[in-house]
């Protein structure tokens, strides 16, 4: 048979497991053995949590980065590209690294049948070890005690923050959830969670476990100026340490602050000047990510993210409503099935002119007559689209410079957006 090119890869992977999500570790710990992986990097760290993931890690490997050191980072989902699940130094894995990858996995699991998400983890680990890497960042994908990320042991795990998501398998209370995500603790190894109310059930899991664990408004905290921010927190020895002057970035201080203790607790250099450099360079497309258009002689301003909970989307609005515009704000929303609705637009309706809704194409979207109809009995302005570029347009065509444009509600809408501005005029 000739060899898989990564598309090939990527549709074999879908077809290999009965299931999307099979949540459990007996499979993948039994292949990584097979694989021979060592411990992937000189330093480990996973990150779990509803929310800021994304940007926690970024925030991290580029703290890392910024000391000359090499860094891994594994993300789920991808926007555009699955090479961008597994960065090395700061680039994507190219279509042959993935496809060598895949092919060692392939290759030890026999008979052994893997999930989408498993297969891609693996696979990571197996670049990050050949790499011989100083740090690693690893994103869980779904929770955390079962997730196929945890059958390594971290130098440090993280919670970001805590709400409802994915209530079908992490539960629907926070302490529910809150259970699945201690499952990356490990005794005696310390952890930072970054949710200013932690369920009680985070606080006697680590208790149980032995972790020492460090909490924001207890161990370290942030406090925010007009200009700048500043933090206080601890070092691997539990010593008092603190950042000043740090100007205000794009990306949520809070996660900027949580991976600063992430930081100080790996014991790695810190030089004030260097780690403002560091989280200054930070990016991540698709998280409060500013764009602005060339659009019919006009300079039209968009603001994407892929809030797709109320949590997030309390926070965006929360940003929203700091940074009021000249004119309107028009969003353009296409949002999966499972999420719940009501509760983004609670957060989000009161922010919003008018709304351009949409499909997004997966068969887990939630219809477009759906959303139209419910924002309709809001009392909402609202039109509805065959697909988020159709809905961009629209928008588009009734803005004007004043006008702020918010695309938002899933990472399959951002990922739209993206494409469709691919052929337009960006400044």
């Amino acid at each position: 048979m000739a060899a898989r090119n990564l598309e090939q890869w990527l549709s074999y992977l879908e077809q290999l497991h009965p299931s999307e999500i099979d949540m459990g570790l007996a499979r993948v710990q039994d292949v990584a053995q097979r694989l021979g992986l060592p411990r992937i990097a000189n330093k480990i760290v996973t990150v779990t949590g509803t929310n800021g993931k994304g940007s926690t890690c970024a925030f991290l490997a580029s703290l890392v980065a910024a000391q000359g050191l090499s860094v891994g980072v594994y993300s789920s989902p991808h926007l555009l590209r699955y090479n961008e699940r597994v960065r090395i130094n700061g680039q994507e894995s190219t279509d042959q690294q993935l496809c060598e990858a895949f092919s060692a996995v392939e290759q030890a699991r026999a008979d052994t049948s893997l999930t989408y998400f498993e297969m891609g983890t693996l696979a990571a680990f197996w670049l990050f070890a050949q790499a011989q890497l100083d740090v690693v960042i690893l994103e869980v994908g779904l929770g955390g005690r079962l997730d196929a990320v945890n059958i390594v042991d971290a130098d440090v795990a993280v919670v970001t923050n805590i709400g409802l998501d994915h209530n079908d398998w992490l539960g629907d209370t926070r302490d529910s959830v809150a259970y699945e995500k201690a499952g990356i603790f490990r005794s005696g190894l310390p952890a930072v969670c970054g949710d200013l109310d932690p369920p009680e059930r985070l606080l006697t899991q680590a208790a149980r476990l032995t972790t020492p664990l460090v909490l924001r408004g207890r161990d370290f905290d942030l406090a925010v100026s007009q200009k700048s921010w500043h933090l206080r927190g601890l070092d691997q020895h539990g010593q008092p340490i603190q950042l000043q002057g740090i100007p205000l970035l794009d990306l949520p201080v809070e996660n900027a602050a949580l991976a600063l203790q992430v930081y100080a607790l790996l014991g790695l250099a810190w030089q004030p000047e260097t780690l403002i450099k560091g989280l200054c360079a930070a990016q991540m497309q698709g998280r409060l990510q500013k764009v602005q258009l060339k659009w019919q002689g006009r300079t039209l301003h968009l603001l994407l993210d892929v809030a797709h909970n109320p949590h997030a989307a309390s926070y965006l609005a929360g940003r929203l409503q700091a940074q009021p515009p000249q004119g309107r704000r028009l969003a353009v929303f296409g949002v999966l099935e499972d999420k719940d609705v009501s509760g983004l637009l609670d957060c989000m309706q009161a922010h919003i002119s008018t709304w351009a809704v949409a499909p997004l194409p997966t068969p887990r979207s939630c219809q477009a007559t759906y959303l139209h109809q419910t924002l309709q009995q809001r009392g909402a302005q609202v039109e509805r689209y065959q697909n988020i570029a159709q809905a961009i347009e629209a928008q588009c065509a009734a803005a004007t410079a004043e006008d702020q444009i918010i695309i938002f509600g899933s990472f399959f809408t951002v990922a739209e957006a993206l494409k469709w501005l691919a052929s337009q005029t960006v400044v």
